[in-house]
Parts: C-alpha cells; sequence; structure tokens
C-alpha cells in the first residue's frame, strides 16, 4: 500500500514544498524570454535596486522561485532546498508551532534579501560611478534591460550605439547591463536560517553528510557551513553565481531572532 511520505510533515513545511513544487511548475509553463530568462523569474525573482525589473513584491516572491530547465544542473537548486526543508523544519516547526516558524522561514528569506541587496548595490554603485565617468546615463544602461524583453537584438543595438559615442566605456557598460538584467532566485536564505535553528534547537544531534565520512553535530556544521559561505562571498571565484550573502544573511537574521526570542522567553 502507498504510503504519502509527507504524511507526516507539519503544515507548514508541507505547504512549503507543494507551493515551491508547483511554482516550478508554471514557469516551465511559461517558457523564457529571448534572453532564455524564465517568464515569471522577470515578474517574481529578485532584481537588483536600480534595474527596471525591480518592483517591491520581489523581496518575498523570489524565496519561491528556483532554477528551471536550461541552466546547468538547475534540478540540484530545488532538489537541495527542499530536501533540507523536509529533513530539518518539521522538528523546527514542531518546537515553534506553524504560526512562528512560517514568520521565521519568511523574515530569514527576507533578510538574506536584504543582506545580499545591500551587497550588491554596493558592488553596483561603483559599476554606476564608472558608466557615469564616460558620459553615459544610468537611464540609457537601464533602456538597454528593458529593450531586452522585445530582443536581445534591439537591447545591442541601443548598447552599440551608446558605447560608439563613449569610446571606452563597453566593459562597464555591459557589467552594468548584466547587473540589472540579472535576477536572484531560491529558497536557500530561508533554508539558511532553517539549518541554523536545527543547529541551535538541536545542537547535539549527530549529521551523516554525503561529502564528510565521520558524523557531525549539527552545531559545527552550522559553523563551518557558514564560515565556508563568508570565504565563498568574500572572494567570489570567476564564474560562481551562487548569492552567497543570501545564505549568510539567511544564518544572521535567523540567529539574532532566535536570540531575541529565547530572550523574550517564546522559544
Amino acid at each position: 500500500m502507498f504510503r504519502d511520505p509527507t504524511s507526516n510533515l507539519p503544515v507548514v513545511v508541507k505547504n512549503l514544498l507543494i507551493i515551491n513544487g508547483l511554482m516550478l511548475l508554471l514557469k516551465i509553463a511559461m517558457g523564457t524570454d529571448e534572453l532564455g530568462r524564465s517568464l515569471l523569474d522577470n515578474w517574481l525573482g529578485l532584481h537588483a535596486i536600480g534595474s527596471p525589473d525591480f518592483k517591491p513584491w520581489q523581496v518575498v516572491t523570489h524565496m519561491f522561485m528556483h532554477a528551471g530547465p536550461g541552466t546547468d544542473g538547475w534540478y540540484w537548486h530545488i532538489v537541495s532546498n527542499m530536501f533540507a526543508l523536509y529533513m530539518f523544519g518539521g522538528p523546527i516547526e514542531r518546537v515553534m508551532g506553524a504560526k512562528r516558524f512560517l514568520n521565521y522561514y519568511l523574515l530569514c528569506g527576507l533578510g538574506a534579501a536584504a543582506l545580499q541587496m545591500g551587497v550588491s548595490y554596493v558592488g553596483t554603485q561603483d559599476l554606476v560611478a564608472q558608466v557615469q565617468s564616460f558620459g553615459i546615463s544610468v537611464a540609457d544602461v537601464r533602456h538597454m534591460v528593458e529593450a531586452s524583453h522585445a530582443s536581445m537584438d534591439q537591447a545591442n543595438a541601443v548598447m552599440n550605439d551608446v558605447v560608439a559615442q563613449h569610446p571606452g566605456s563597453d566593459t562597464a557598460v555591459k557589467a552594468l547591463f548584466w547587473d540589472y538584467a540579472g535576477v536572484m532566485i531560491g529558497a536557500s536564505g530561508a533554508i539558511f536560517g532553517i539549518l541554523l535553528a536545527f543547529g541551535m534547537l538541536f545542537p547535539n544531534v549527530e549529521l551523516m553528510l554525503l561529502f564528510l565520512p565521520v558524523p557531525i553535530k549539527a552545531k559545527y556544521f552550522v559553523v563551518l557551513y557558514g564560515l565556508w559561505e563568508l570565504y565563498s562571498g568574500v572572494s567570489q571565484r570567476a564564474g560562481d553565481n551562487v548569492a552567497h550573502y543570501a545564505h549568510l544573511g539567511g544564518l544572521i537574521f535567523g540567529f539574532i531572532i532566535i536570540k531575541y526570542w529565547r530572550k523574550k522567553g517564546v522559544l
């Protein structure tokens, strides 16, 4: 007789799993634009502050979006996040209760977005300064991004016209264009908050991980993982498109929230 593997999951974890799965199916069904970007990501993924595609609701909706077909190893993005939610979310929700757990999950996701957006904004301002040093306005780059929704040919036409008038500006203009055209998606920030909560609520539970040959206590795993994300974020190796500061944001905000709730005696 078939047994539903989610039958023993508490309500919030179960519904988060379902919502993330449905959003991936909707994303696949809607298809992509001329740049190969998901049409749903363009609307619900988190864009950089300053991008013409940025909308306030994206700070929430991005955490229910994941990579889709066309991205290398796309399935691992949602599988790894949802597996972590499935494994660690249940015990945490049972301790916190459904309402507090949902608040915690969303707040960690918002905190993750805030830190990643803050770090990205600082980096983008350097590019803005470079572009403006050539006498090019940010509005010109925003127009390129808007043109890319119709076709990349139109975006290139605008870009080539601007660069031709300002020799030597092509590198800075292209870098700012891709910063504004890029999108951040995924539940990873909230999931790192879940890992942090597990490490604080069940610190001595031993975990067996695929990449470690020996068991490790949850509290040590969280610390080591956090240090690795900090190193990865600071070093930011070429070709690394992982939002490491979002992961750190989930850990940091999770720690602050749990410490606050413990101080208030509600956890």
